[in-house]
């Protein structure tokens, strides 16, 4: 606990068991300001810690017991560590003493975190605890942030520490941390690429978000007139309103007219961004002979998929910020690639398009500062395309590393805790509702006012789409019943309605958002197979 707060560790989420018992007493002895969550499950303990994360730039803390609580925990711990959040995660441990004698609830949880997190130990003596989770903090803060995880056995909960060991480096209580420049000439020789270009394009990740690069991205693409498209994770890079703002790109949430830009770049500037499945539409653009340059904090992305002309290692805030400076030195005068109006244009058909599918008028007002939070399901590829965030940074929050349903009923209360004082909104499937609304009650009790948004079509949606896409209509074992989300939500406590009229929409969603606790709206929707979902290979 001490170790903890050394770190500026200010909530866990957690869930209690056997093994915890010597940490769950010094959690109620001792005098500390780190609030505990008590949660439902220890997968949405992990999901609140990385949405936590996500909205702070602090380091999520989630913890559980052994056995059983070991193995719930991973989800969210892979999670975070793909998604590049920082994420400790604790687990208790049977004794060591007990090791190899069949007591109960033993697993090896070394070997079981070692492929899903940065850094992972199950600690075997006391006084190696303080240094054990500096090194945890070290390795989930500084490069390529990610997971961590520290296993704690019963037995040396009760052992001595010396005391003038617990202490925590200030710089790891938020990332990232110790950012490092780029190499010298590097961004010079991206640049001159750059300018080479007639068509090029911007593609950012969530590294820039991650990086806090928003401003620096700005002045690079304002004084370019260059345009700016995202991956899903990158959502908040620019606002979505922002005149070079293409918008999402790729497989799911990209649509025909924004990957017209992405086919007719000769030049694809990748920035925070692993060029992987969903953004590049399983690689399909850039094709052979697009030229590549590439900025990322993590060198193994680098000519991962793609010849790359130039790569920059560094972190993208400083490697920005030098990319500026050098522009404002460099002597003659700087191209305009037209951007904005490409973008314009673009968005425009976009838009029109969508107005003809929508066909209603209603302007459903989320407010500015909020955090919308999407299961990876049928809410996320709308979201992701026709959204419009008014402001740069992370108020988007999805879970795109390994798309685990039941996601965001979780981590809409993390991000809450985060960031207590804006709006939290959570849309999910009603296959991902039941993956997590046992957590409605974890809700409630913190009494967080978040707005639930379920759309309800009786199927696990995304799959029966894909059956009717890539499997000529042959459905199989995608249905389910029918359920009334709002009753159950109102069982738990929350002020809930259902919608089965687009007329009531509005007003609803207007009394949820004005009223002061937790509310959940339940909507029956067509199946998504039958609408027309920004989802490039159901679209072909």
């Amino acid at each position: 606990m001490r170790s903890l707060e050394a770190h500026g560790v200010r909530h866990i989420f957690g869930l209690c068991g056997d093994t915890t018992l010597p940490f769950y007493d010094a959690m109620h002895n001792l005098d500390h300001n780190i609030t505990h969550v008590l949660t439902r499950d220890e997968r949405s303990a992990t999901y609140m810690a990385d949405a936590y994360s996500r909205v702070t730039g602090r380091v999520g803390v989630c913890e559980g017991p052994s056995g059983g609580g070991a193995t719930y925990i991973l989800p969210g711990l892979i999670e975070a560590n793909e998604s590049s959040y920082a994420v400790l995660s604790i687990t208790t441990d049977i004794s060591v003493a007990s090791y190899g004698k069949y007591p109960l609830t033993e697993v090896d949880q070394e070997a079981l975190m070692r492929p899903l997190t940065k850094f992972n130990t199950v600690i075997k003596r006391a006084d190696h605890i303080p240094r054990m989770v500096r090194q945890a903090f070290r390795a989930m803060t500084t490069g390529r942030s990610g997971s961590s995880h520290l296993g704690l056995p019963y037995d040396i909960q009760y052992d001595d520490v010396p005391a003038d060991d617990i202490w925590g480096d200030p710089k790891h209580q938020t990332y990232p941390a110790y950012r490092a420049a780029p190499e010298p000439g590097v961004i010079e020789a991206a640049l001159e690429a750059i300018l080479t270009a007639k068509t090029p394009l911007i593609v950012c990740g969530g590294g820039v978000v991650i990086a806090g690069a928003m401003d620096e991205l700005e002045k690079l693409a304002s004084r370019l007139d260059l345009a700016v498209a995202t991956s899903i994770s990158g959502k908040g890079s620019l606002a979505d309103t922002h005149p070079l703002s293409l918008g999402v790109v790729g497989s799911n949430g990209g649509t025909d007219e924004t990957w017209e830009m992405m086919e007719e770049a000769d030049l694809v500037i990748f920035m925070g961004c692993r060029a992987g499945s969903t953004t590049t539409s399983r690689w399909e653009a850039p094709k052979p002979g697009q030229r590549i340059v590439h900025f990322d904090n993590d060198p193994m992305t680098i000519g991962a998929n793609y010849p790359t002309e130039v790569g920059v290692v560094a972190d993208l805030k400083l490697a920005l910020a030098e990319a500026n400076a050098y522009l404002d030195a460099r002597d003659g005068e700087v191209p305009a690639f037209g951007g904005a109006v490409k973008v314009a244009d673009i968005k425009e058909r976009k838009f029109a398009r969508f107005r003809e599918l929508a066909k209603s008028d209603a302007e459903l007002i989320i407010p500015d500062d909020a955090i919308v939070v999407s299961d990876p399901g049928t809410s996320c590829p709308y979201y992701n395309a026709y959204s419009q965030q008014k402001h740069p940074g992370r108020q988007y929050i999805t879970n795109r590393a390994h798309g685990a349903l039941g996601y965001s009923l979780s981590a809409a209360l993390g991000a809450w805790f985060g960031r207590p004082d804006s709006k939290v909104v959570a849309m999910m499937g009603d296959g991902s509702f039941a993956f997590a609304c046992g957590e409605l009650e974890t809700v409630v009790r913190s009494n967080a006012p978040i707005t639930y948004i379920v759309f309800s079509n009786s199927n696990f949606g995304w799959i029966k789409a894909s059956q009717y896409a890539d499997c000529d209509k042959r459905y199989y074992n995608v249905d389910f019943n029918r359920t009334n989300q709002a009753a159950v939500a109102a069982a738990f406590g929350l002020k809930s309605w259902r919608v089965e009229k687009l007329e009531d929409l509005d007003r609803v969603m207007k009394e949820a958002f004005a009223h002061e606790g937790p509310t959940l709206i339940d909507v029956i929707c067509q199946p998504l197979e039958e609408a027309a979902a920004p989802v490039r290979r159901w679209m072909g």
